[in-house]
């Protein structure tokens, strides 16, 4: 593949990764009742996915480690990016219907 995406990708990607970290943060906020915790662990996620630098480099060799995830992170596409931040925002609903649900009343688990 080229690296190309037609608009009818990106749209279908935006609502995919919206849909699935919707649903991932509402199940996790129902069950752990934390409401946040999908949108703080979002990025940590995101960071795994578009670096190709192994976890414990962070630790070991972290300027060459946080270097390459700068580099990576300004090699993105506008594409990519709003793919990514579509799951961020997914996961932001996903907070404030838990934060709406539980004032109004309703108990999950």
């Amino acid at each position: 593949m080229d690296g190309n995406f037609t608009l009818v990708t990106v749209m279908l990607s935006v609502l995919i990764f919206m849909v699935m970290f919707f649903g991932i943060g509402f199940l996790l906020n129902m069950l752990l009742r934390m409401t946040w915790l999908m949108a703080i662990v979002y990025p940590i996620i995101v960071i795994l996915i578009i670096d190709e630098v192994e976890f414990f480099e962070y630790f070991t060799s972290p300027v060459m480690a946080f270097q390459a995830l700068g580099d990576k992170l300004m090699a993105l596409h506008f594409a990519d990016i709003l793919v990514l931040s579509s799951g961020l925002v997914g996961a932001i609903i996903a907070g404030i219907v838990i934060k709406m649900l539980r004032k109004n009343g309703y108990q999950m688990f």
